[in-house]
């Protein structure tokens, strides 16, 4: 994330917070990422330098108008006056960070062979909130490399149970104890 997606994010979060509506901002905005990653032309479109801003805006105002809080509108016409439109996901990043921050909340991503079920998803859940003292929100990743265990990633700590992380410590320490 540039610092440039950190300021601007900080900056809309600390408006939504002001206005009570971090929530709705939040859903809008992840939305509007969506929509974003789902037509990057539409994004090119907004960051074309040969149609005027006032186009643009425009363009903005038709799509979003209606629908999206009138901040977040004008926080995205911001972005393409400002030729940063780019810097629209790093926003987002940053707004959710700040709106964790604010509410307790921390990520966690768990990475196994295969996938768990709602029962082992919510007991994992359960024994994060714990640990952490937060809600915690999960995301499930697969990878079959990981032969057997669980991989969790809860705020930047890595917490790694699989069976290769058992095998590579107990290799370390018969290592030790030979040399």
């Amino acid at each position: 994330m540039t610092q440039i997606a950190r300021l601007y994010g900080s900056s809309m979060y600390d408006l939504a917070a002001e206005e009570q509506l971090t929530d709705t901002v939040l859903d809008q905005m992840q939305t509007i990422r969506q929509i974003f990653r789902e037509n990057p032309d539409y994004v090119k479109l907004l960051s074309e330098p040969s149609i005027p801003k006032e186009e643009r805006t425009k363009l903005l105002d038709t799509a979003f108008g209606t629908e999206a809080e009138r901040y977040l509108v004008n926080f995205l016409k911001l972005l393409c006056e400002r030729g940063i439109l780019g810097e629209y996901s790093g926003c987002c990043e940053e707004f959710t960070r700040r709106y964790n921050v604010d509410h307790n909340i921390a990520t966690a991503v768990v990475t196994s062979a295969v996938a768990l079920t709602d029962e082992q998803m919510a007991a994992l859940k359960d024994k994060l909130e714990k640990i952490s003292g937060k809600t915690v929100t999960l995301t499930q990743k697969t990878d079959p490399t990981v032969l057997a265990g669980l991989k969790v990633e809860l705020e930047g700590k890595q917490l790694d149970g699989t069976v290769k992380s058992r095998l590579d410590g107990l290799s370390r320490k018969l290592n030790e104890l030979i040399v």
